[in-house]
């Protein structure tokens, strides 16, 4: 069954949304035998008194292509460390969702290996099939929607948005509204996407959003790397990874990347930019989370995702114009920053349909075969 980002709020449940700090009886001699690396759930380790202190003892955790500005991650990680004195150690902030699979893979049974992950649907779907991922349930599961988690915990979506257009109207005198008019003389040399699609999830959803302005559809990637290829003959396509530095010395003045990074990472820097949702194709998603099978720090994984799912990290999702998966949670308890709320931009009208993980599949296996071949 799809998954439908506006039903993603109306299918969470209405379980408190709280954690359990006190142990249930008999978990002091229970926590003593936990081996964290295998624990299901907090309660499964004797509670989440139990977690933190493992999670204390063990002292560090390492995260890994958590850009500071990236869904307000810098002040999650500031927060987290502050709270329960867990050094975080962030590697490689600027990578990709490919990134971090590679080094899961190469780095295992190194201290420095990944805990935890942050990345694209499509990369935490091909992780559960390549046994990178150790099922775990956060206190508030019942939370987060069914269509955005596996059933036996081995990841779940964290925060989402659309696709969007984004221009600086410093350069850019007309602005484009759609991905049709992307192709228009007008933007000569001037549009990029974040990097290879096939490596980074942002990227791979401006395709496939292009795909869906171009006739496509969630299972038919095609027509949306037909559409780049056209907008690399015309000269529009700039092939670079195109961020807040291309973006501010002209390189990139038209960016195809998220509503929510737009807004934290460059319009928060560049007064004049401008984000617009193309009229011709509306994708949006949610990022997910996973954590290594082999974490070194298991216990510090396992409490660093209850804090992100908690209404503290939900809520800090929210203050950089992202949607927390558990909004309906928030909403419902009475523990949603209003304020941050307010400022979510206005979401496309009609039902938005979100892919499969069959698809996902699917269409990362054309791009993977095609992009190559017929973008520059």
């Amino acid at each position: 069954m799809r998954k439908v980002l506006m039903a993603l709020v109306a299918l969470a449940s209405t379980f408190a949304f709280v954690w359990v700090a006190t142990a249930p009886s008999g978990a002091s001699a229970k926590a003593s035998k936990t081996t964290w690396a295998t624990a299901t759930s907090a309660a499964a380790g004797g509670g989440m008194n139990a977690l933190i202190k493992a999670a204390e003892k063990e002292g560090k955790l390492n995260v890994i292509t958590l850009p500071k500005t990236w869904a307000d991650y810098g002040n999650i990680m500031k927060a987290f460390t502050a709270k329960y004195h867990i050094k975080i150690t962030d590697a490689n902030p600027t990578g990709s969702s490919a990134n971090e699979i590679t080094a899961i893979n190469q780095l295992r049974g190194q201290s420095r290996a990944p805990d935890v992950v942050d990345v694209g649907n499509q990369f935490a779907v091909t992780g559960v099939k390549t046994h990178l991922w150790a099922p775990y349930k956060v206190a508030t599961w019942n939370t987060i929607p069914a269509s955005a988690k596996t059933s036996k915990g081995y990841w779940y979506d964290d925060y989402g948005g659309y696709v969007a257009i984004g221009y600086t109207s410093k350069v850019v005198k007309k602005p484009p509204t759609s991905f049709k008019s992307l192709l228009k003389p007008t933007y000569k040399n001037e549009v990029g996407i974040n990097t290879t699609p096939t490596e980074a999830s942002a990227a791979f959803s401006a395709v496939l959003a292009a795909s869906l302005a171009n006739g496509g559809s969630l299972s038919n990637i095609a027509p949306g790397v037909t559409f780049f290829k056209k907008l690399d003959q015309v000269g529009n396509f700039v092939p670079i990874k195109a961020d807040l530095a291309t973006v501010e010395n002209g390189t990139t003045p038209v960016f195809i990347y998220w509503d929510y990074l737009q807004a934290s990472e460059i319009a928060s820097k560049v007064p004049t930019w401008k984000i617009v949702i193309p009229t011709d194709g509306h994708y949006a998603a949610f990022y997910t989370q996973a954590i290594n099978k082999t974490a070194p720090d298991p216990a510090a994984a396992r409490l660093w995702e209850e804090y992100l799912y908690s209404a503290i990290g939900q809520n800090d999702f929210l203050k950089a114009e992202a949607e927390p998966i558990e909004m309906k949670a928030l909403i419902a308890h009475h523990t949603i920053t209003a304020a941050a709320k307010a400022k979510l931009p206005p979401t496309p009208p009609g039902q938005l349909v979100l892919p499969t993980s069959a698809e996902l599949i699917k269409d990362a296996a054309v791009l993977t075969h095609t992009w190559s071949l017929k973008v520059s």
